[in-house]
């Protein structure tokens, strides 16, 4: 099959005929209809995070179960799946406490190691000698491929009649950002909400801080277009952070700060600025990724007197078998926006260019269409 693999920051990334091993016990196999390409991505193309290379790439994707393991009796094949960065394991302390997002295997053994439960990868290209080159996973998924093969608890089954290649983007930027606001945050009907960083991630903040009945909702992007994007997912104002000072924008709309403040660009200077921006009794709630190393600072006596709060979310504090289902009921319900994040489809050929435009800013998420 074709897969599209990273080697390195000084090599271009490239799309590579890689072999792809069956499906062991609790694993299935699925044929990717589409993958979005996200920031996280862009951080391993960059070398900003750390990760077991050479990984084929992609994580946010959806796709038709081909094939089974031994032991697979909730999937068949033909089902429908959106595939889920965070495969929960079940048995860790943090799945047993309901804390999916948090499973402790993922983080030790599927990023940590690039290789699926079992500490083994069923990805590898062959050289032209011959010899086997073992690939790794990313994220448990290396979605941006014709096919995967992923845990079980990774490919969530949907509906039917949801249009997979719209749907693909609710196993990232939908799960993380709706969840954020509901599961992390839980922010309730008649607060006032800052979203600073409207890409994909960012407007599904802005989405769920409307239906979770946020009165404001204030939105924060150097880019107009996304600006108005926010507007149609539910901002009531908007701040564009490229026309004057950030802060001051914000407190001449709320002008004692906000209930809840997301960061959902995770640089240094806009987390201490989500921080800055609450009110008494604000949560700040740091959703966006940094590269690694990055720090922020703050000033933890107003942060005691204020009595707030700063919260990290990771894939917005889901459990993927009862959320996802849900986020694409509301979708096909015409609750949810997803149809406008899809700024436009690419072949998997095209991966590196997908990349490209979105490190110039100028799109919310491409899906490549393998």
């Amino acid at each position: 099959m074709k897969a599209v693999v990273f080697t390195d920051t000084d090599t271009p990334i490239t799309l590579t005929d890689v072999t792809l091993a069956p499906p062991k016990a609790n694993e299935v196999r699925v044929r990717v209809v589409a993958a979005g390409v996200c920031h996280s991505d862009l951080h391993v193309q960059r070398g900003e995070w750390q990760v077991p290379a050479p990984p084929v790439m992609g994580h946010e994707g959806a796709g038709v179960v081909t094939e089974v393991g031994e032991g697979v009796t909730s999937l068949a094949v033909g089902d429908h799946v959106v595939l889920s960065w965070v495969p929960p394991c079940g048995e860790c302390r943090y799945c047993l406490r309901g804390k999916q997002s948090n499973c402790e295997r993922v983080t030790t053994v599927i990023n940590a190691q690039g290789t699926l439960f079992d500490g083994s990868s069923r990805l590898s290209t062959a050289g032209a000698d011959g010899s086997s080159t073992t690939l790794h996973h990313f994220l448990g998924v290396s979605a941006f491929a014709e096919e995967v093969v992923v845990p079980v608890s990774g490919a969530i089954k949907v509906r039917e009649d949801a249009p997979l290649d719209v749907i693909a983007v609710v196993g990232c930027a939908v799960a993380t950002g709706i969840g954020a606001v509901t599961n992390t945050a839980e922010v309730r009907p008649g607060s006032s909400v800052v979203v600073i960083g409207c890409g994909g991630v960012g407007l599904n903040i802005v989405q769920g801080a409307r239906l979770a009945g946020a009165e404001q909702i204030i939105a924060v992007d150097v880019v107009a277009d996304k600006l108005d994007a926010a507007r149609q997912f539910g901002a009531t104002h908007t701040v564009n952070a490229a026309g004057g000072d950030t802060l001051e924008q914000v407190f001449a709309l709320a002008a004692t700060g906000v209930d809840y403040a997301f960061d959902a660009i995770g640089r240094p200077t806009t987390t201490e600025q989500a921080v800055t921006m609450l009110g008494i009794g604000g949560t700040a709630v740091v959703v966006g990724l940094p590269a690694d190393g990055e720090t922020a600072s703050f000033q933890p006596l107003v942060l005691a007197m204020g009595g707030q709060r700063i919260l990290g979310s990771h894939y917005g504090s889901v459990r993927p078998s009862v959320d996802i289902p849900a986020l694409v009921d509301k979708y096909m319900s015409d609750e949810l926006l997803l149809d406008p994040l899809i700024s436009g489809r690419r072949p998997l050929a095209e991966a590196a260019a997908a990349l490209d435009e979105l490190a110039a800013g100028g799109v919310l998420r491409t899906l490549l269409v393998p």
